[in-house]
């Protein structure tokens, strides 16, 4: 298909006279029209369409249209009816009554084309540079972000269901584009363990599921063998499928040869959670527990504007794999903030995002201030409330030296990388100070006469993280702080009125599509309370809750 781009043209007389005699009391879809005008503009997206061809539907139609599929929770086909049968929808699309629409599949062809184009952050930033111009955002003002969990478009299988799914989903790729080549290589007990999909066949139970797991590595070596090891020409197309990739890499994962034996890998053996592929249909799926709950999916990252005399409308979005922690991601927001322009001046998050590198960095790269809890010290000292923790130790930073509240100076000072890859310091007090300190017991729990050693952050970050440990427990950091918690809202509204917590695709790049859609859907629908002049909800107490003492 091609594009020519055209003038948007106004609402047709007829439309606009049926349109508003239906809706005396105002519409969504009327009142963003009025509003905002037409969002979007076919050279908008110029760059997904060839020059020459046949004429495709008008992409700033096929974008608003989108946006309105989510606002509603609507299928691609009841999206496509929606345009030849509401009124309202042919006002803010500029089409007459009689318009007959489009087939259902040009939704989902033009959503490829955004993700092949990436032009998905697109479809927010002209909101947002709309609603600037009118005013409704404000520049460097107050921001907040938070994460929910967001569960994959797959099924949740075991270790055992995954490898023996991998395995069938590699055999049916294969018998599509070679079925005669698969009949020489399998055996007919193949047909008995992977004709049906492994969570609906009786896999055995205790010692020999284990067994039953060793022969389908067995079973997967053998296959992946005849694939590459083969010195036919037509091999090199079956080595080139998506699903031979995939068994390749879970069988890695999963198995290992010794003695020229398959064997089945134990849990210690395998890579971390951030590599292990959890289902052969969604490979960047990744499996997490945080407390009480577990999922394997992704997880987004909201962040939204919250300034008094605007409305809280979200201004960027951030999905990455369940493992990925938000202390991560942190920085990269502010840099998609920054390109947008809607670097705000105060940024609110909760402990995850926090960490003295990310405070100094943020401050110095983009002036942007960030208010969070940041993580406690956890030594028992700290805990507990006694004995001497870092704060009672004195730092000279000039001198390399550290002096303990008995007056003593450490021996050692060496800069290395922690498990985190972060710069520390690491110093250590000599043992004839420490052996027979009166005040010991205050300092180390050790059983040995060895001296007490600490780390700590470098001069910037540990400056940096001490002030924000005092400065958080003061009144006025809590009464700022209480902000943030409006966020929370945000994800309930998101998870309970718009699907957020499910994905509808599979992949990482075609779900965070969802949840960029999903923010614009959220952000009409919050605009159009602002315009009917609905006040920002707050935080419920249900009525026995108000008559606690301290409520």
């Amino acid at each position: 298909m091609c594009l020519h781009p055209a003038l948007i043209p106004p609402v047709p007389k007829e439309t606009a006279r049926v349109a508003h005699a239906a809706f005396r009391k105002g519409n969504i879809y009327l009142k963003l029209r009025e509003e905002l005008g037409v969002l979007y503009k076919d050279e908008d997206f110029s760059e997904l369409y060839a020059h020459q061809g046949r004429p495709g539907e008008s992409p700033w139609r096929l974008a608003l249209i989108t946006v309105m599929q989510f606002i509603e929770n609507l299928s691609d086909r009841q999206a496509a009816d929606s345009v030849r049968s509401r009124i309202d929808w042919k006002y803010l699309l500029s089409l007459p009554l009689d318009d007959s629409g489009f087939d259902f599949s040009v939704l989902s062809e033009f959503r490829g084309r955004l993700l092949t184009g990436g032009k998905s952050e697109q479809l927010l930033g002209k909101l947002l540079e709309s609603c600037q111009s009118q005013g409704l955002v404000k520049v460097r003002g107050k921001q907040r972000t938070d994460s929910t969990h967001v569960l994959g478009a797959v099924r949740d299988m075991n270790r055992c269901e995954c490898v023996g799914e991998t395995l069938r989903h590699a055999l049916n790729e294969l018998s599509m584009v070679a079925p005669d080549w698969v009949r020489t290589v399998v055996s007919q007990d193949w047909y008995e363990r992977y004709g049906i999909r492994i969570e609906l066949s009786k896999l055995p139970k205790n010692k020999k599921r284990e067994e039953w797991m060793q022969q389908v590595g067995v079973d997967g070596h053998h296959l992946l063998a005849q694939i590459y090891e083969g010195e036919e020409e037509s091999l090199q197309s079956l080595r080139e499928l998506s699903s031979v990739e995939i068994l390749r890499q879970v069988w890695i994962q999963q198995f290992y040869l010794a003695d020229n034996q398959v064997r089945l890998r134990t849990p210690r053996d395998q890579p971390p959670n951030k590599q292990v592929i959890e289902s052969p249909y969604d490979i960047e799926a990744r499996n997490r527990t945080k407390r009480t709950t577990h999922w394997v999916g992704y997880c987004v990252n909201l962040t939204e504007t919250c300034d008094d005399q605007c409305p809280n409308l979200i201004t960027h979005v951030e999905t990455v794999p369940a493992t990925s922690m938000d202390v991560e991601v942190t920085e990269r927001i502010h840099d998609k903030l920054a390109e947008k322009q809607l670097l705000p001046e105060t940024h609110y998050v909760d402990t995850g995002y926090v960490s003295a590198g990310v405070m100094l960095n943020l401050k110095e790269t983009y002036g942007v201030e960030i208010v969070g809890p940041v993580l406690p010290d956890t030594s028992w000292q700290a805990k507990e409330g006694k004995g001497f923790d870092l704060s009672n130790f004195n730092i000279n930073w000039q001198q390399k030296q550290v002096q303990c509240p008995q007056g003593h100076q450490t021996s050692s000072w060496s800069e290395q990388l922690n498990r985190h890859g972060q710069s520390v310091v690491h110093v250590h007090f000599p043992r004839r100070f420490c052996a027979h300190c009166p005040v010991r017991a205050d300092c180390t729990r050790s059983k040995t006469a060895h001296g007490r050693s600490l780390n700590f952050l470098t001069q910037q970050q540990h400056i940096t993280l001490q002030a924000a440990r005092d400065y958080q427990k003061t009144e006025e950091f809590q009464e700022r702080y209480s902000i943030r918690a409006g966020v929370e809202g945000t994800i309930s509204q998101g998870v309970r009125s718009f699907g957020l917590r499910r994905s509808r695709y599979i992949g990482l790049e075609k779900t965070h599509l969802q949840h960029v859609i999903t923010a614009i859907a959220m952000n009409i629908s919050r605009l159009w309370d602002w315009w009917q002049g609905i006040p920002k909800a707050h935080t419920r107490v249900s009525h026995f809750a108000s008559l606690a003492p301290d409520s």
